[in-house]
C-alpha cells in the first residue's frame, strides 16, 4: 500500500472556522448589536427578553421557538445564525427541547441547534443530535456538527470518521474544533487517512491538500493546549 507524505502544515493549518459555536454569546450579542439597524435590534432585544423569562405561547409552543423561524427575515439572512444561537441561549434551553428543535427544524434552525450546543449543554446528552448531522451530506450542516461540543465529546471512532466526512464532503478541515490535539498521535487516524489516499491516487482523483494538513498533525509533533471551549455571560465555561 502507497501511503501519502506528510506535507509541511501550512500557516492556515493552525486556524479554525469562526461560527456562534465557538462565539461568547456576550460577544455574539455585542457584534449584532453593533451590526444591525434600529428596528432590528429593537426586535431582537425584545425576543431575547421573552426568550430569558419564557414570555408566552403559542399553541403548544413557546414563544421564543416561532421566533427562531423569523430570525432571518428580521435580522438578515448574514446575521441569522448567530441570531438563533441567542434566542436558544437566553431560553436556556434543555436537551429535549433542543431535540424537538432539531428534528421538527428547518435545515438552517437544525445548524443554529449544533451551534449552540457548546453554550447550553456540558455532558453528552445531544451527542445523538451530533452524530445525525454527521449523517447528513449537508456541507453545512456537517460543519456545524465538528464544532467544539464535538470536540469535546464524539468517541474517538466516530470522530475520525467525522474527519473523513469532512474531506469526502468538501468541508474544509478549519472547521473541525481542536484538531490538532484530537489528531495529535492518532496512528488509526493517519491508516485511515493513507487507505483515503490510496483510494483517490487508485481511482484516478486528486488528494484533497486538507488530508495531507490533517496527516502531519497525526505525527509526534507538541500537543497544543485544548481548546477551553466557549465562555458564558458571567466568563465562566458554558
Amino acid at each position: 500500500m502507497t501511503h501519502a507524505h506528510a506535507h509541511p502544515a501550512s500557516p492556515a493549518a493552525g486556524t479554525q472556522g469562526t461560527t456562534p459555536a465557538r462565539i461568547p454569546p456576550s460577544d455574539l450579542h455585542h457584534r449584532l448589536a453593533a451590526d444591525l439597524g434600529e428596528a432590528a435590534r429593537a426586535w431582537l432585544d425584545q425576543t431575547l427578553d421573552e426568550a430569558a423569562t419564557h414570555q408566552g405561547t403559542h399553541g403548544p409552543l413557546p414563544v421564543w421557538e416561532l421566533r427562531l423561524a423569523e430570525a432571518g427575515r428580521r435580522c438578515g439572512p448574514e446575521h441569522a445564525d448567530a441570531v438563533r444561537v441567542l434566542i436558544l441561549h437566553a431560553a436556556r434551553v434543555d436537551p429535549d427541547a433542543l431535540t424537538r428543535v432539531y428534528v421538527q427544524g428547518t435545515a438552517a434552525e437544525r445548524r443554529a441547534v449544533l451551534y449552540a450546543l457548546p453554550h447550553l449543554v456540558p455532558g453528552p446528552e445531544a451527542l445523538p443530535l451530533v452524530e445525525d448531522a454527521l449523517r447528513t451530506n449537508d456541507t453545512r450542516l456537517l460543519a456545524a456538527a465538528v464544532g467544539p461540543y464535538a470536540a469535546r465529546h464524539l468517541p474517538a471512532h466516530a470522530w475520525r470518521h467525522a474527519v473523513l466526512k469532512c474531506l469526502f464532503t468538501g468541508v474544509p478541515v478549519n472547521e473541525v474544533a481542536d484538531l490538532e490535539r484530537r489528531a495529535h498521535g492518532d496512528a488509526e487516524l493517519a491508516r485511515m487517512l493513507g487507505d483515503y489516499a490510496d483510494e483517490r491516487t487508485a481511482a484516478g482523483r486528486p488528494v484533497p491538500e486538507d488530508l495531507h494538513r490533517v496527516l502531519t498533525l497525526t505525527g509526534p509533533t507538541p500537543t497544543p493546549p485544548a481548546d477551553p471551549g466557549p465562555r458564558g455571560f458571567d466568563g465562566k465555561e458554558s
